[in-house]
């Protein structure tokens, strides 16, 4: 299968309408070529590929026959609702939590910060004059952003305020203008290393802004560290110790902090973790007392014995950082070539994380994506990196590179392309039309 390409290349805007018609025509009959081909591969999800599991299949033997922790506590049984205090020995520094103030979990913080939205629905949290559910409240989404933790207050009925994310994090004055303006604000969805999608990192001044913004006592930043350990190059930003930045702000209990291995080790037998100030923490265990008795322990000390510490589990993820570079230098490598020389789309160059943001021509995302389909190449549908779906320029796409080995990848990041391009001089040709 051969790529479009007219030389000498010209942005599309550029062209006369002659030389647009002709670019149209080759780009069209090789997307007809590529339609021939009856590729089916998957951009979807940022996944890890299956080399990547292939690091932690020590965890299918471990911990061979051990069940007692350093305490000599039988892990089978009953108890330790708080989860292993090695394994969250472990990760309290990456994710600048004390030990005593973060908890190990079950399989996934997904789950913890729906049970948390629900919570606080019903109940409150510390702080609250009365249960969130007990009127519309709202929350603020840096946008784009990451479309599971819009559905969980979309489930919920939680309105959804975009608000833009600029590459050291979310526009400050628009969250102060908005926090001015609205108390119906009760928290806000926060990825602050290597953002879903744009792989933006939030710098300490934005941080110190968020945790000091004038605020109703229970709202909350929903600080989903996903992405802290999952670095790309040396180039690595120093972990931003957010519960101290609120504490010296006055607002202590602003954060709660998410976290798992999910891209770790295995996605689905993993551990999720949350921290938080004492009285979030406590607020946390007390509700969970009546949910459970306790997490699957003998899951945690697998991942204790799997990566031993911190330094363990830095050379873990430089094993992960082996496989995923190439794929990212793909992802780069096919837009330079096949987009940059038409000026079809800017994207983000991610120092780590799992994904890279995409920005098409206003009005061809959806397009682009639906003629992708067509050809067998699966892609984030167009609008999922902004509430209930809208984007309003119809221009983001979200590219999960991770999971399809380096081969595949580089043939759907190729018939993507050549769909974004078609996508582009179908619309650059309508207008003139």
């Amino acid at each position: 299968m051969t790529s479009a390409a007219v030389s000498p290349a010209s942005p599309l805007a550029d062209l006369d309408q002659h030389a647009l018609r002709a670019v149209h025509a080759e780009i069209s009959a090789a997307y007809d070529e590529l339609k021939a081909a009856g590729l089916k591969l998957d951009l979807t999800r940022g996944k890890p590929g299956s080399d990547q599991l292939d690091l932690s299949n020590d965890l299918l033997h471990l911990p061979d026959g051990e069940f007692r922790d350093a305490a000599g506590t039988d892990l089978r049984n009953y108890g330790g609702a708080t989860g292993l205090p090695e394994l969250r020995a472990i990760f309290a520094n990456a994710l600048r939590v004390p030990v005593s103030q973060l908890l190990a979990l079950g399989n996934a913080s997904l789950t913890v910060m729906h049970d948390v939205i629900v919570q606080a629905l019903l109940h409150g949290v510390p702080g609250s004059e009365r249960p969130w559910g007990s009127r519309q409240i709202s929350f603020l989404a840096p946008v784009p952003g990451y479309d599971r933790h819009f559905s969980i207050a979309e489930r919920y009925g939680i309105r959804l305020i975009p608000v833009p994310l600029n590459d050291d994090g979310p526009d400050v004055e628009a969250v102060a203008a908005l926090l001015a303006t609205d108390d119906s604000i009760k928290g806000m969805w926060c990825v602050p290393v290597y953002s879903n999608p744009t792989g933006a990192v939030y710098s300490e001044e934005v941080v110190r802004a968020l945790v000091s913004l004038p605020a109703a006592d229970d709202f909350r930043l929903f600080w989903d560290n996903a992405y802290a350990v999952h670095h790309l190059s040396d180039e690595r930003p120093a972990p931003i110790d957010v519960l101290s930045l609120a504490a010296e702000a006055g607002n202590p209990d602003r954060p709660l902090i998410f976290a798992s291995t999910s891209k770790v080790t295995y996605p689905g037998a993993g551990v999720a973790f949350v921290g938080g100030s004492e009285a979030n923490v406590e607020w946390i265990v007390r509700n969970m007392a009546v949910q459970s008795i306790g997490p699957d322990k003998l899951n945690q000390l697998r991942h204790v014995r799997l990566l031993r510490d911190e330094q363990g589990l830095e050379a873990h993820m430089e094993k992960h950082r082996a496989i995923l570079e190439p794929k990212f230098a793909a992802v780069a490598g096919a837009f330079e070539r096949r987009l940059a020389p038409y000026g079809a789309g800017t994207w983000t160059s991610p120092k780590g994380g799992y994904f890279v943001s995409l920005d098409v021509l206003d009005g061809c995302a959806k397009r682009a994506i639906e003629l992708a389909a067509q050809a067998g190449i699966a892609v984030t549908p167009a609008g999922a990196t902004f509430p209930y779906g809208d984007d309003p320029r119809d221009a983001n796409i979200r590219i999960a590179p991770t999971f399809p080995p380096l081969a595949e990848l580089e043939t759907a990041l190729d018939g993507l392309c050549t769909a974004i391009l078609l996508a582009e001089t179908e619309s650059l040709l309508a207008a003139r039309d």
